[in-house]
């Protein structure tokens, strides 16, 4: 990308080899480094927790004041809505290509990313567009569309503030609504300065004006828009943009060409629909009763329309969705991107976005991650949970994350992706459990092995721990993963079943 600077020079792509290797990485992918290094950065976790944490107050603050103890009947009621709507997607489909095309529309389907990005470059080519605006999409970060328009010559400028701001950085996205969570203004003061030539503040309302004027000439000139869709509506043929920021109105109206890239699970039946589906989705994604701007677009604009495109496209994605719509796995394909399993999970506070290593982090990342570029390739997500179940309690359209993790976790096991000590270790575990020869011997050697290494940690004689309580504070293999963020309790010396032993009898007579 060009920016204005003092000191114009030549730039690397818009996202570069870091920004490529955080969203992209090499396969089949190891998330242990980079979730130790997100585990060990202070500053992100404050940052990322923090915001997460304000987030899913407010969320659980207006469900409250607005829904009250309905809540859970709205959330059953959205979830029908889009799963009727999957359930008959063929239809739906060809519902919507027909009323589209009627209001002028083009709609195009792309089986992977890259005939998606090839029907777009043809447009662009066809149109001999220069500059492109774009609003805020994740379906894009996932087909790569950006470097592709930058090898053409289309200078491409993410038009939302916070990709904005990674865009100048050469970074990724860490969360589906909050694209730059693990930044702060501080970063943002030093990436303008650097990029855009312009005096360093830290300042949040400078910062703001200063990307304001910057981005306002880029919608004057540009000739190309392009944006995702929250939603489809069948039934009009519309597309449905919901911002906070007024950048969405300006790519998809000030530009002549218009091209929205949707999955193909973002349709919903008609605007009855929608109005249930908008209540939800800014009150589970920021705690706010609307979006800023609901934009609703049915074709390129009218004769005597002063603004709007003059040419609109559509361009469904498919790129491993398909493989979702069997029966056992179609609910996946609810989400609305509204990110609340982010906010709401212990574990994306503690190792943020990146560390999960594709465009889809959190939860519904850890989820539907694996399926679309093989469980073999990203074992490791399907065990970056607890299973607490706060997910499936904040998901509006209620996915139960949790079932889908089990099960992508019991396919892990039944494909022999897992490791062969850990399969073996897990073999002997369910035998110990069919025992109680077997599993009290286990008892008694697993209490014995982990007080030794708890007395030697602490230096404390054996006969200390029937005072306090000992911790293990390094330890190896499978058990050092734990201890390498957290202390772990030593065994007491009398286990329940000793205590029972004793003492039975006498709580029998109780």
């Amino acid at each position: 990308m060009t920016a204005t600077s003092n000191n114009p020079a030549p730039r690397p792509a818009v996202l570069s080899v870091e920004g490529h290797d955080l969203l992209f990485p090499t396969l089949p992918y190891d998330f242990t480094n980079r979730v130790a290094a997100a585990t060990a950065d202070s500053r992100l976790q404050a940052s990322i927790d923090k915001a997460t944490r304000n987030k899913d107050d407010l969320r659980k603050r207006v469900f409250a004041e607005v829904f009250g103890d309905r809540s859970d009947e709205i959330r059953t009621l959205a979830g029908s809505i889009k799963q009727h709507t999957l359930d008959h997607l063929d239809y739906y489909l060809d519902r919507f290509t027909e009323r589209a095309t009627d209001a002028g529309t083009q709609v195009h389907f792309a089986a992977s990313a890259d005939e998606a990005n090839r029907i777009c470059l043809a447009i662009a080519r066809h149109h001999e567009c220069k500059l492109c605006v774009k609003s805020k999409s994740m379906v894009t970060e996932e087909i790569r569309l950006v470097p592709a328009l930058e090898d053409i010559g289309v200078e491409t400028i993410e038009s939302d503030l916070g990709e904005f701001i990674l865009q100048l950085d050469h970074d990724a996205p860490s969360h589906i609504v909050q694209p730059m969570i693990h930044k702060d203004r501080y970063a943002v003061g030093r990436a303008f300065e650097r990029e855009l030539g312009v005096p360093y503040t830290d300042d949040p309302a400078a910062l703001a004006m200063i990307a304001r004027r910057h981005l306002r000439t880029k919608y004057r000139h540009a000739d190309l828009g392009i944006s995702g869709a929250n939603f489809l509506v069948a039934e009009t043929g519309s597309i449905v943009l919901c911002t906070n920021e007024g950048n969405g109105r300006m790519c998809t109206s000030a530009p002549r060409i218009h091209i929205a890239f949707v999955g193909i699970e973002k349709l919903i039946p008609d605007l009855e629909h929608l109005s249930v589906l908008l209540k939800l989705l800014s009150r589970s994604a920021l705690g706010q009763p609307l979006t800023v701007y609901t934009h609703i677009i049915t074709g390129p604009k009218r004769r005597l329309e002063p603004d709007g495109p003059e040419h609109v496209h559509v361009i469904f994605i498919d790129n491993g969705r398909t493989r979702l719509l069997q029966e056992e796995t179609r609910e996946m394909l609810r989400c609305i991107r509204c990110g609340a399993c982010l906010n709401a999970c212990p574990v994306y506070r503690k190792i943020g976005g990146h560390a999960y290593g594709a465009v889809y982090n959190g939860p519904i990342g850890a989820l539907i991650t694996p399926i679309f570029k093989g469980l073999a390739n990203f074992k490791d997500l399907p065990h970056a949970s607890s299973l607490c179940g706060a997910c499936y309690e904040a998901c509006p359209v209620k996915i139960n994350i949790p079932k889908y993790l089990i099960q992508l976790r019991r396919d892990m096991v039944g494909g022999r992706i897992t490791k062969r000590s850990e399969r073996l270790f897990y073999k002997m575990w369910a035998m110990s459990l069919r025992s109680p020869r077997l599993y009290r011997l286990g008892q008694w050697a697993q209490k014995k092995m982990l007080r030794r290494k708890a007395c030697a940690g602490n230096g404390r004689d054996e006969r200390s721990v029937y005072v306090s309580q000992r911790w293990i504070e390094r330890a190896s293999g499978m058990i050092g993963q734990w201890t390498s963020q957290r202390d772990m309790p030593a065994p007491p010396m009398r286990s329940f079943r000793d205590w029972w032993v004793r003492h039975g009898d006498d709580n029998e007579r109780i």
